[in-house]
């Protein structure tokens, strides 16, 4: 009996010297909190004034210059380092006619990093907007591009369908020395295609690989007449095609003659 007394003074002693020490941890743990909170309260009122003095551009854009990103992140109040609205900064960048995406991200004590995407124009969409590969049509100056684009045409919503068919038929037309520079969709969804040495290719709704292929198979075997130079190409049948010409010369001629 005694025996069992001895040990439960010497658990309740354990169990005394457990609760001690959890206090001890919870007040210690507290009061580095508060200290901590006091620091990062002394901190934040010493910096309350940081500002972003440094603007740094990445992601080496083409055609956006760092001049029109740093005009149009100063529509932004830039006035505190912590205030500083970071979506904001992304949004008046992102509306940069070259801007694909951006992302905004700021480098304590005063820098502001920005990284910026370009759209990658592949074609030019119904004479005055520019086409990416994604089939994304944007807004941007024609006259800063610094390679020919073709020349792509099509109703609202049919720009990447337009696109992938130019890059199907650029192919199929390559194989034979055929150089596709335009096309173009009408509202009912008929098909033209021009070449660079201006012929045209009407494909009609249907069968459109087909009878691209058709004209491939066909060409070598025209028979041309004198004087004159392939035009327009009517593809749209079940079987065979209609051809035009024209004769440059006789045109010149003739232009000469009203003259």
């Amino acid at each position: 009996m005694r025996a069992l007394f001895e040990k439960a003074q010497v658990v309740n002693s354990q169990l005394n010297w457990q609760k001690i020490l959890s206090v001890g941890f919870f007040v210690l743990v507290a009061g580095l909190l508060v200290r901590g909170g006091y620091w990062v309260s002394d901190w934040l009122v010493e910096n309350q004034d940081a500002q972003i003095k440094k603007i740094v551009v990445l992601g080496k854009p083409k055609y956006t210059t760092d001049k029109e990103v740093v005009a149009a992140i100063k529509q932004v109040d830039l006035s505190s380092y912590f205030q500083l609205n970071v979506k904001a900064v992304q949004r008046s960048v992102q509306g940069l006619p070259w801007v694909a995406t951006v992302s905004v991200r700021k480098q304590w004590p005063d820098e502001l990093q920005v990284y910026i995407v370009e759209h990658k124009p592949v074609a030019i969409w119904n004479s005055d907007l520019l086409l990416n590969a994604k089939g994304q049509v944007f807004q941007a100056d024609n006259e800063a591009l610094q390679a020919y684009l073709p020349q792509l045409y099509g109703p609202e919503g049919s720009e990447l369908e337009a696109w992938q068919a130019f890059l199907q038929f650029k192919d199929m037309l390559a194989v034979n020395d055929f150089n596709l520079v335009s096309l173009a969709l009408s509202e009912r969804f008929a098909w033209q295609l021009w070449l660079e040495d201006g012929v045209r290719l009407n494909l009609g709704r249907e069968e459109k690989a087909k009878r691209v292929q058709r004209f491939i198979d066909v060409y070598p075997s025209m028979q041309i007449p004198e004087g004159g130079v392939l035009d327009t190409v009517d593809l749209r049948y079940d079987t065979g095609l209609a051809v035009s010409w024209k004769f440059p010369a006789q045109t010149e001629q003739q232009n000469k003659s009203e003259a």
